[in-house]
């Protein structure tokens, strides 16, 4: 079997809101980019990244995967991510693998979690994941903890999440905080709780802020100060665990932060961790060093989840609650459109190799969608009502 063709589209979905974060907003819409790997015996594998339109930088790898077996992928990782200095970008290749594995899965006729060494669950739990929202559904932004909190509320009562995490680094941090702390008072002791100011907090203030939710007991601080020197900092200093997603996230990075001990638990992520495999070698790097290991999110869509949901099976100790934004779109590209949410979790698909096809009157549709509305991310994720503010690290 030989890999013939490459085709890739870029498309972006409505979201319900416009969601703030520390680098800017999302001005209500998700952006992906979706890669099609033809074979010459007719298998389409379906691959899907994210941070902009990636058209481009795909298309320029083309060349170096045609003519190759989706089977080799160590091959097709040299290839593509160890031998070419200025296009080495773990993103790119985790969409080939991705797609890759997909045809793997349709030519055995088994499901892409068999590939991986199997399912030890049908299902993943995913989280309730609250931003600070311009133009809510129903109108208005959101302006203080108790927006945020009856969110939490909304979405466990509608999606039946028994989690949530606070996209942080936004507001003041003490206001910050009393989210999780409303949270805790309204939805008990045994609802999860997670914080992410995505390192943009001095380290003062994530120990001030961190030493304050001691006494709600987090799942975990992620991402409280910059770096793994800042990350190590405030683990030394307060009595919740540490997560990332930042530092590190990737191997160059992985041995420095367990020597400098800057973290307990690593999100993974099938971009940042160089695939579906990638993230299984992570996995046993962080079991040999008694690490924790959770899923991040990155806006997905139906054929990254799906990748998500075949990995996060496949891993014994991952036993919290996946991050996902999925509860925010307002529509998807795959065929039956969103996967539905039951009693918080999402289905494993069952289907041959990622168990999703793409729906091609969506895809057409939201291809449209995103030639009208444009890339956002070359606009720095600006926010319209503060057109002079820029992101500061340890501005708080």
């Amino acid at each position: 079997m030989k890999i013939v063709d490459l085709r890739v589209r870029t498309v972006a979905i409505p979201t319900d809101a416009k969601l703030r974060h520390s680098s800017g907003v999302h001005p209500g819409y998700f952006i992906r980019t979706i890669l099609e790997l033809i074979t010459d015996e007719g298998l389409i594998g379906l691959g899907e990244v994210g941070g902009g339109d990636q058209r481009g930088a795909l298309l320029k790898l083309k060349p170096r995967i045609l003519g190759l077996d989706p089977f080799h992928l160590e091959v097709i990782k040299l290839k593509v991510l160890r031998s070419i200095y200025y296009l080495s970008n773990a993103r790119l290749y985790a969409a080939i693998e991705m797609a890759c594995l997909d045809i793997q899965g349709k030519a055995a006729g088994r499901p892409l979690s068999d590939l991986l060494g199997g399912a030890v669950r049908a299902e993943i739990p995913f989280i309730a994941y609250l931003f600070w929202r311009y133009d809510r559904p129903g109108g208005g932004d959101d302006t203080r903890a108790e927006d945020l909190a009856d969110e939490s509320e909304a979405l466990h009562e509608r999606l039946g999440v028994n989690a949530m995490k606070m996209k942080a680094g936004v507001e003041r941090p003490e206001e910050e905080a009393r989210v999780l702390e409303l949270c805790r008072d309204r939805l008990g002791d045994g609802f999860g709780l997670r914080i992410d100011p995505n390192g943009v907090w001095s380290v003062p203030t994530a120990v001030r802020i961190g030493r304050r939710l001691e006494a709600i007991a987090p799942e975990y601080f992620e991402d409280p100060a910059w770096g793994l020197v800042g990350n190590a900092a405030v683990r030394e200093q307060v009595r919740i665990p540490i997560a990332t997603n930042m530092y590190p996230a990737k191997f160059d990075d992985l041995g420095p932060a367990i020597r400098l001990g800057a973290v307990d638990v690593v999100l993974t992520d099938l971009h940042y961790w160089e695939g579906p495999r990638g993230v299984k070698d992570l996995t046993a790097v962080c079991r040999t060093f008694g690490l924790g290991v959770a899923m991040h999110s990155g806006t997905e869509f139906g054929i990254e989840l799906a990748a998500m949901l075949h990995t996060a099976s496949t891993i014994p100790e991952m036993i919290t609650a996946g991050d996902a934004h999925y509860h925010y779109l307002t529509d998807d590209i795959i065929a039956g459109g969103l996967m539905e949410y039951r009693d918080g979790s999402i289905a494993v698909p069952t289907g041959a190799g990622l168990g999703v096809e793409l729906d091609p009157e969506k895809m057409d549709k939201y291809e449209r969608y995103f030639e009208e509305h444009g890339d956002y991310y070359a606009r720095f994720h600006v926010d319209d009502r503060k057109p002079d503010w820029v992101p500061t690290v340890g501005g708080f």
